[in-house]
């Protein structure tokens, strides 16, 4: 009689982009840590692609914050001019400096960074080649930065076309996926007439239409309110890291039914991947 060994899950981790609300992703990590998940698997846009290399190294939540908590603005930014486009050097020096210049296959788990090249306007998943100038792509925000150049490629932020990368870690065979969206209040509207107010209303509609794939293909989502913070500015650090905690403390119960095995898979949506190319 042949005794068959049920293989293990694998479980992927998704880190959405929402700029500096994204530190609300250090207190997850510090959730995650605290029940001693591990995860088969990791995708990040934007933010989440610097915090989701960062937790593929190995890095622990205290690693990082103590990292975050000596940013400032100026160090990613270095355009002085506000209507000019920064380089990326001061995003790829950082990238280096925490982790040297090294490559995205080289990381202690698996990981993948999702940009998108404007010359073909589709969405590129980077599993492979040089960390910084990968996860500078994927931060790379149209009028804040000047877009990245990988090989032929023209990288801009990953939340053009995906800014929750919930199906990305399906492609690397995960049966379950786990994501956290730092931004879940996307879509608050405006009473203003104001140019910039209508602008800044509209840009929120399309990003909440763009998130909805991610809410789509993950088994669990951690949704944090960040509503109260900029995503331009570091301002309230700690109280964003003690949200993301909280937030992932909630949606333990649900997590843990997955790590366990007593969650039903997801039955996921067939989404056409033509128009994803990956590297």
């Amino acid at each position: 009689m042949k005794l068959f060994r049920l293989r293990k899950p694998k479980i992927g981790l998704a880190f959405g982009g929402g700029g500096a609300r994204g530190l609300s992703h250090i207190g997850v990590i510090k959730a995650f840590e605290e029940f001693g998940l591990k995860f088969d698997y990791i995708a990040g846009t934007s933010v989440g692609s610097i915090m989701g290399c960062a937790y593929a190294d190995g890095m622990s939540w205290k690693e990082i914050y103590e990292i975050a908590k000596k940013l400032k603005v100026k160090d990613i930014r270095t355009s002085k001019l506000f209507f000019m486009p920064s380089k990326t050097d001061g995003l790829e020096g950082l990238i280096r400096d925490c982790f040297g210049d090294m490559n995205i296959e080289d990381l202690k788990t698996p990981f993948s960074a999702v940009a998108v090249d404007i010359k073909s306007t589709k969405e590129v998943c980077i599993s492979h080649g040089n960390l910084a100038k990968a996860v500078a792509g994927s931060c790379c925000v149209p009028g804040i930065f000047q877009p990245v150049e990988f090989g032929d490629r023209l990288l801009c932020d990953g939340g053009l076309q995906n800014t929750i990368p919930a199906n990305i870690p399906r492609y690397f065979g995960c049966d379950y996926v786990v994501a956290v969206d730092c931004n879940s209040t996307r879509d608050y509207g405006t009473d203003s007439s104001k140019v910039l107010d209508v602008l800044g209303c509209s840009i929120r509609i399309l990003m909440k239409s763009n998130a909805v794939k991610g809410y789509l293909c993950a088994d669990a989502m951690i949704a944090t309110d960040n509503k109260r913070f900029k995503s331009t500015s570091f301002d309230g650090m700690d109280e964003m890291v003690e949200q993301g905690y909280k937030n992932a403390i909630d949606m333990m119960p649900k997590i843990m039914q997955i790590f366990q095995g007593r969650k039903n898979k997801m039955k996921l949506k067939d989404f056409d991947d033509g128009d994803i190319e990956f590297i």
